[in-house]
């Protein structure tokens, strides 16, 4: 996968995609993705890539030219050519079906982060394909939902999480649930203890309890997400006792 992201901070943009499984993803050449500086395809001395809107108003509106520019050195053309996203909060909201969705359908992406009071209505319509959302809210500026969404998208790619499992288990993953508790040494902390059924080695009956609880959660925190299997109920299974197998 290739990813191009235009904005007028770089540096912010940098720290970020050269840590953790982002770096990694990069460095192993499972995904490579280019940070690039709006002001350089503004053309005057000033690198100007902001104006006062028409109407008036209070802010600035970023300007076609710079931004059309770069979207046409960069995007490509046929088959290689770049889905473009512009990264607002008019945007549909972005959730895990979308994530999947962009990785599945799309092998380069260009993503446009805005600022100021955002871009020029001619940019939205004549060089943006999809406009995504993070979240019903506002930010300095674009760039953190964009770099949200390359995150998102990066996890999925085989081989970026090692464990190829790790992200159907995730919250929003292949069932849609919510993750549920997790737990590691040691077995007591502060008198709260593991639930016995992790310890006894019957993998078949943790794998039923730990869907339980993916389900329990669910409806408890996002009843939203469940759909049909709110409709269809469930009952958490009965504490017992369990043997425990140490292998």
């Amino acid at each position: 996968m290739k990813i191009d992201l235009l904005t007028l901070f770089p540096a912010m943009a940098n720290g970020v995609l050269a840590e953790s499984i982002l770096g990694r993803a990069q460095r192993a050449g499972l995904v490579e993705i280019r940070v690039h500086q709006i002001r350089d395809y503004a053309k005057d001395k000033h690198h100007t890539v902001d104006d006062r809107p028409f109407g008036g108003g209070p802010g600035m509106v970023m300007k076609a030219e710079p931004l059309v520019d770069a979207i046409e050195h960069l995007r490509g053309e046929g088959e290689g050519r770049a889905h473009v996203i512009y990264v607002t909060p008019e945007g549909a909201r972005l959730d895990q079906a979308k994530v999947v969705q962009l990785g599945r359908e799309h092998r380069h992406l260009l993503l446009i982060s805005g600022h100021y009071e955002g871009i020029d209505e001619r940019v939205r319509e004549g060089w943006i394909d999809e406009e995504i959302s993070v979240g019903d809210y506002v930010l300095s500026n674009g760039t953190l939902p964009a770099l949200t969404l390359i995150d998102a998208m990066v996890r999925l790619i085989p081989g970026v999480l090692g464990n190829d499992d790790s992200a159907s288990g995730d919250s929003f993953g292949e069932e849609g649930l919510l993750e549920g508790p997790q737990y590691t040494r040691p077995e007591e902390f502060r008198g709260r203890k593991v639930p016995e059924i992790l310890l006894s080695g019957h993998h078949a009956e943790i794998g039923k309890w730990q869907k339980s609880q993916a389900l329990a959660r669910t409806r408890e925190r996002r009843g939203d997400l469940l759909g049909d299997k709110k409709q269809a109920g469930f009952t958490l299974p009965k504490e017992k006792k369990y043997e425990r197998k140490d292998h």
